[in-house]
């Protein structure tokens, strides 16, 4: 596994869209423009810096949604978290175009290389998502042959982040996804998968789940609940990787 420097750069708001109800996409251009060496699946300390001040707000951790070819880094940020010590309304929904960042990294030992992950398990929790878009934009990027399952877990129908990539991706790499609302309400349009993600849907939608490296990242009541699915199904630890948000 390649180890990189943790280097401070700036950088500057390149995008903000409101992707779900519950959700932007923030993306940023470095100042200098070159791209910042990482592993899929790998965060960054974001800082925000105050424009008249030139004060660091406190840093937070955010999992890079980028392909690591990209000079780009792009994040999924959850308008108004409940978790943790991100209580309240993300000082991310008042940023505008050019405004300054300053992001440490890269860290993390949540990495996925598709050289020597032949098959895989990707278990997503909301925002969670956005190291797994990291994985397959790669995938995409250097032709992988890796044999992906992925289940995805929202809240609401509404709350599918880049809806439209994820089907692009799952046609060009043969990525077989399912999502899975834990929230279903009448009228919602919603006739798929419900329910949160446990051993049966496991075994359902990767019924070769022993034979996969299982990828898992969300919010920690997520994270807990499918790691107790996984070994309810013998799956080993070292077949287990997990990244914890919240």
């Amino acid at each position: 596994m390649a180890t990189y420097p943790v280097v401070e750069r700036k950088y500057f708001v390149s995008e903000k869209k409101d992707e779900t109800p519950e959700v932007i996409i923030i993306g940023m251009k470095p100042e200098d423009g070159k791209p910042n060496a990482f592993d899929p699946g790998m965060f960054m300390m974001v800082s925000g810096v105050d424009k008249s001040t030139g004060q660091r707000y406190v840093a937070r951790a955010l999992s890079i949604a980028s392909d690591p070819s990209s000079s780009d880094m792009q994040f999924f940020v959850i308008k108004n978290p409940t978790h943790g010590e991100h209580i309240g309304r993300s000082h991310f929904c008042d940023v505008e175009i050019g405004d300054p960042f300053i992001l440490k990294g890269p860290s993390g030992q949540f990495r996925f290389d598709p050289a020597k992950d032949s098959k895989v398990l990707f278990l997503a929790g909301g925002t969670g998502l956005a190291p797994f878009m990291s994985m397959l934009r790669h995938m995409k990027v250097v032709n992988a042959s890796t044999d992906a399952v992925m289940l995805y877990s929202i809240k609401f129908p509404t709350e599918i982040i880049k809806k439209d990539e994820l089907a692009e991706l799952a046609q060009r790499l043969k990525l077989k996804t399912t999502v899975t609302v834990t929230r279903p309400a009448p009228g919602d349009g919603w006739a798929g998968q419900t329910g949160h993600i446990d051993a049966a849907m496991v075994q359902k939608y990767a019924p070769d789940f022993s034979e996969r490296m299982c990828y898992i990242c969300g919010p920690l009541t997520f994270v807990k609940a499918v790691k107790d699915a996984l070994a309810a199904l013998n799956v080993p630890t070292q077949r287990i990787s997990a990244d914890v948000w919240g």
